[in-house]
């Protein structure tokens, strides 16, 4: 039996905008995106590694740029930090979350399943948080920088000076327009973005090394200035320790590798059980991928140090957030430099489409599973409007400013990055790879180090996540209070005996008593309990009972595939058990199951449970007991608004 709940159930029918909102597009008009769930999973790895790059390889359009302002002529130093940290910590990291976590859930639901009940959903919750930050901030800084793009190109009318903002909302809009149509040729643009972006920077920075060739005067007066800000080669290597934490947006969308694990073909032998060809073409997708922007941002990071004046890096300089396009323009021409310039600003707004259709995925993959949404987040339109305006509002406060974003967007990134360390270490635990262990908490020491160093430096990027992490966390709560007595349940199945109780019962009438199975001590529990129920009831025939069970499995979880065992206890009581997270919704879920599956209504026998109702009730909202009969009434009534179809509920 699956369950759905209608967005509308009464009064007036919702008008034109409404039923466009919550209405989903067909299967084939939805939006693909980079993240989404692909079980056949058709495409070459190097491919996928393209989707990975729009987001990943785009960083270069700001990357450098940001990198100069932070480290100045330690730059270089600094960018071989972070990439040390990517090949050996980030790409470790990750190769682990693959081999654990093959279907693209990631980081996150490794944490879920080693931190069970309430304390690992608020621990979900708060990695959300960060989670909507990162991707959040991979929308707004992607169109910033790409509306930076098109504002500085020469070519451009004057009369968009000083209109960041406004180019950049007009991004968004356009983004948000794409994304509502559907786009499903995903990988197909990315492949061409990426080829296209990468070749031209190739081009970009493979001319300005010849330049450099021609004059190694450039060099002299970098290792000058080098000499004269930190005389002591180590404390210039520490100063460049102590920085680098600060370019940490050179690994941002790297993590998407294993998100779009569903994407990648693998072997004809892969089962969804056992992918090993899908995590082994993946773990070269991210060492790849990896290789090649350690080898653009190391370069890139050269090239802008030595050709840029470092007064043009500043706010209102030339080379603020488009240093390889000063570059391309300065040494290749404006028609060089304009196709830069297209190029630079496509790969950036696919990346924030790409960002956008990472929270399409993730937002519906955890909260309504929680039961810690609204009913509309499930829902592709309202939910993209509701991101959209989220996006807006960040571009209003940060001036579209592609610097001033980018403390915010490096904290995110880094929680993300850190949780998958901490994900592989404990994953490691478990199961005693005491190597694995020692070297993935080395990893995970250094990058909360790096992620310490940004929230201290760049406070905003805490306040920003914390903002969405207590957002979300009061959404959650409001919801998980408001959709408690849903009925909760996917499906209900019952296995041969419990149908085979259903199927004799039915003839005559079918009686159940619902029992705890935690009082049920031996024979005499059972004895005891038909006579109480008959006395109570006064029924005419007690061998007509059948007893329901339910235990509870993790509160926590809100919906659930409620599976009904058949057992014959004692030689002479038969008994329905399940498992189930919470005890009055499981009994609902049965009890209208076997009403559709017989066509009789049954009737089901309770006790009044002792104690307080108010702490009944908070029982019942955290633990999944409590006061169940009166709370299996309500979600009976909810389920099925017609009174004369609902089972009879009888208290005694």
């Amino acid at each position: 039996m699956v369950v759905a709940c209608p967005l509308v159930t009464h009064g007036k029918p919702p008008g034109a905008f409404i039923r466009w909102l919550f209405r989903e597009p067909a299967q084939a008009d939805r939006h693909a995106g980079p993240f989404a769930e692909n079980p056949i999973g058709h495409h070459h790895w190097l491919s996928v590694m393209c989707l990975v790059g729009v987001g990943y390889f785009s960083v270069l359009g700001y990357q450098p740029g940001i990198a100069a302002l932070a480290a100045g002529s330690l730059a270089p130093i600094a960018t071989v930090a972070l990439i040390a940290l990517t090949l050996l910590g980030a790409l470790p990291v990750f190769w682990r979350v693959a081999t654990e976590s093959p279907h693209g859930h990631g980081a996150m639901s490794m944490l879920q399943r080693l931190l069970p009940f309430w304390r690992g959903k608020f621990f979900v919750l708060t990695l959300l948080g960060f989670a909507a930050t990162t991707w959040v901030f991979s929308m707004t800084v992607s169109t910033a920088d790409a509306a930076a793009h098109i504002i500085d190109n020469p070519l451009v009318p004057e009369a968009l000076d000083g209109k960041n903002v406004w180019v950049t909302l007009a991004l968004l809009a356009l983004l948000g327009g794409v994304v509502l149509r559907g786009f499903t040729e995903a990988i197909g643009v990315a492949v061409v973005l990426v080829v296209a972006y990468l070749a031209l920077n190739a081009v970009v920075i493979g001319w300005s090394l010849w330049h450099v060739v021609g004059h190694p005067e450039v060099i002299d007066g970098w290792t000058r200035r080098l000499a004269a800000d930190h005389a002591d080669p180590v404390a210039m290597l520490t100063v460049a320790l102590l920085i680098f934490p600060h370019l940490a947006l050179g690994m941002s969308s790297f993590e998407t590798g294993v998100a779009v694990m569903p994407q990648v073909k693998g072997d004809p032998a892969d089962t969804v059980e056992s992918p090993a060809g899908r995590i082994r073409d993946t773990k070269k997708l991210l060492v790849t991928a990896a290789l090649i922007m350690s080898f653009f941002l190391l370069a890139s990071s050269l090239v802008t140090t030595w050709l840029i004046p470092a007064e043009e890096f500043k706010a209102g300089g030339e080379a603020n957030g488009r240093a390889l396009a000063y570059l391309a323009h300065q040494y290749l021409g404006e028609a060089w430099g304009t196709a830069y310039d297209i190029a630079t600003v496509a790969i950036l707004w696919f990346a924030g489409a790409s960002g956008l259709a990472g929270l399409l995925n993730l937002i519906p993959t955890y909260l309504p599973r929680f039961g810690m949404a609204p009913e509309w987040a499930a829902s592709t339109r309202p939910l993209v409007l509701a991101i959209l305006a989220i996006a807006a509002v960040v571009t209003w406060l940060f001036d579209a400013s592609v610097d001033g974003q980018g403390g915010a967007y490096a904290t995110g990134v880094l929680v993300w990055f850190s949780s998958a360390a901490i994900a592989a270490t404990l994953a490691a635990q478990q199961k005693r790879q005491w190597r694995a262990f020692t070297a993935f908490l080395a990893i995970a020491l250094v990058l909360l180090y790096t992620t310490a160093v940004n929230m201290l430096e760049r406070p905003e990027g805490v306040q920003i996540g914390v903002t969405f992490i207590v957002g979300i966390i009061a959404l959650s709560i409001a919801s998980r209070l408001l959709r408690a007595f849903e009925l909760r349940t996917l499906e209900v199945v019952l296995d041969d005996k419990a149908q085979l109780y259903v199927q004799d019962l039915s003839r005559r009438s079918i009686r159940i008593i619902a029992h705890d199975p935690e009082k049920s001590q031996g024979a005499d529990d059972y004895r005891q309990k038909i006579e109480q129920i008959v006395e109570d009831n006064d029924l005419p025939n007690p061998h007509d009972l059948v007893f329901l069970e339910v235990t509870v499995t993790d509160p926590s979880d809100f919906e659930s595939r409620i599976e009904v065992t058949g057992a014959t206890l004692h030689k002479k009581y038969r008994v329905l058990q399940v498992e189930a997270p919470s005890v009055p919704n499981a009994i609902a879920a049965v009890l209208l199951h076997i009403r559709d599956a017989s066509g009789v209504l049954p009737h089901v026998y309770f006790e009044w449970t002792e104690g307080n109702p108010i702490s009944n009730l908070v029982k019942f909202l955290l633990f999944g007991v409590g006061e169940v009969a009166p709370v299996t009434r309500e979600v009976l009534r909810r389920a099925e608004p017609r009174r004369e179809a609902r089972p009879h509920l009888h208290v005694g």
